[in-house]
């Protein structure tokens, strides 16, 4: 492992709850692999394998259901792991990954990571709250398909990317509009139609794939009352 990359994982996170010792075994047993934009990273419904945690780009997490519906889970950045929950608690992967643009993924040794949470506790217990964090996500997205209306979980997903993704009110959407749609739970005919009333409104401004939020007030108050 190159020593740009090394520096780049000492500053992440997890690697701040790693001894030295601990850290090596990483390098040693671990692969930067590097994703173009739209690449797959692993599809649903296959073997897991390893643990894999982003160091740059975005992934996205998307389940497939019935009908070849496709439900847009999450938007990963620096500094997440991709699918523990499977990794863990199945054999088999429970959605799919791809590379929202160009991305590079340090796929990690099972039998290495493992070992390091069974003997490092404050690392197991960091890995908990993340994974929590991000179980409360789900049940949040759960929540916003079943009971927001349409204008509320578009909201949600302006919401998502300015705060969770870019910390900025202004950015370019990385997905295409039928991706967008499927965050939202709803067809790209009406994400469109609703996205173009909150330009209207003037509570955004949208330009192709730029927005510039107006009024993050608006948005939050419609994202949280939905």
């Amino acid at each position: 492992m190159n020593t740009r990359l090394q520096k780049n994982l000492e500053q992440s996170w997890f690697f701040r709850y790693l001894s030295q010792d601990e850290k090596k075994q990483i390098f040693l047993n671990s692969n930067a692999v590097n994703y173009n934009k739209r690449d797959i990273i692993f599809k649903q419904s296959t073997r897991t394998s390893h643990p894999m945690y982003v160091i740059s780009g975005l992934v996205k997490l998307s389940k497939e259901g019935r009908n070849n519906k496709v439900l847009s889970l999450s938007i990963l950045s620096e500094g997440d792991f991709i699918s523990l929950f499977s990794i863990f608690g199945n054999e088999i992967y429970q959605c799919s990954a791809s590379s929202i643009d160009k991305s590079e993924i340090l796929i990690i040794d099972y039998a290495t990571f493992v070992s390091i949470l069974q003997k490092n506790g404050n690392f197991a217990m960091g890995l908990i709250r993340r994974m929590s964090q991000d179980g409360l996500f789900f049940i949040d997205r759960l929540m916003s398909l079943s009971h927001k209306q349409l204008p509320g979980r578009v909201a949600e997903v302006i919401l998502h990317f300015s705060e969770k993704i870019y910390h900025n009110y202004e950015f370019d959407f990385p997905l295409t509009r039928l991706e967008l749609a499927e965050m939202a739970g709803t067809t790209k005919e009406s994400f469109i139609r609703t996205i173009n009333e909150f330009k209207h409104d003037k509570i955004i401004t949208l330009e192709g794939r730029r927005v510039s939020i107006i009024s993050m007030e608006i948005i939050k108050v419609l994202s949280e009352l939905g």
